[in-house]
């Protein structure tokens, strides 16, 4: 018996959408997205054996039949990457694949599942020319223009239910050209989430403001958050007083006592 079923990767379909009569093992779901990244091993590409319950986990190939499966950050695995592709040089060609039981047994199951292969590395570094004839279609995904990253800017927001002024859309433009750093799609969604932190750690309505932007900026390509420091106060005579404690003044403390100083 294998589960295949995972409440993460799967979405029961719409009670319409169920048919009146079928197996009751199954859950009819819609088609999955399962995402691996960098935790992918090539144990977790096999069949997981469970001796409390007497059943096998499916891996996650399997889980993602019908639907699509994203090898996110490949090339960053804790396996080598051409080991991994070896792993996957038949299914990926033949559309089965082939799993081992904890007796030894093997069994074929199928493979149908979009393959999604995500990397910022160069793939003549990862792989050799065999496995990218079976990759197929191959994309690069270029850094947005200034008209592209306003428009991700604006839906990130919209979907945080923020406002989004066109002059504050300018002011982070402008923090690019200034600071001469290339944009980045995922850019807007990580900033947008560091100002409603920020807004929200310091009890602040949630808007984007030039302010808001920079504390947001300078916390997200390294720079700490810093909070504004009350002012000391000042004493009659325009004189400091450090934390709340009155000073002489310098005529008191030029005719005073050094021992009462």
């Amino acid at each position: 018996m294998i589960r295949v079923f995972d409440s993460h990767n799967h979405r029961a379909a719409a009670r319409e959408r169920v048919p009146a009569e079928y197996d009751r093992r199954w859950v009819c779901v819609e088609r999955p997205l399962v995402i691996v990244g960098g935790e992918l091993t090539l144990e977790n590409a096999d069949l997981t054996w469970s001796e409390a319950a007497r059943f096998y986990e499916a891996p996650f190939q399997m889980k993602s039949n019908g639907g699509t499966l994203v090898i996110d950050d490949f090339g960053r695995q804790r396996v080598a990457p051409h080991e991994l592709l070896n792993r996957w040089i038949v299914p990926l060609e033949r559309r089965v694949d082939y799993l081992t039981l904890h007796t030894g047994k093997k069994i074929e199951v199928p493979f149908e599942q979009l393959v999604v292969f995500s990397t910022n590395l160069d793939e003549r570094d990862l792989v050799d020319e065999a496995f990218l004839r079976r990759m197929g279609y191959r994309a690069k995904v270029e850094p947005p223009t200034p008209a592209a990253y306003s428009e991700i800017f604006r839906r990130a927001a919209n979907t945080r239910g923020m406002r989004v002024d066109q002059v504050v859309l300018d002011y982070v433009l402008n923090n690019y050209m200034i600071s001469h750093r290339q944009m980045k799609s995922c850019e807007p969604r990580d900033l947008l989430d560091r100002v409603i932190d920020i807004c929200l750690f310091e009890g602040k309505p949630l808007e984007l403001t030039p302010k808001t932007i920079d504390a947001a900026w300078r916390n997200y390509f390294g720079t700490s958050h810093g909070f504004a420091q009350e002012p000391e106060r000042r004493a009659p005579t325009g004189e400091l007083r450090p934390n709340g404690h009155e000073r002489r003044n310098t005529a008191e403390l030029a005719n005073a006592d050094p021992l009462h100083i």
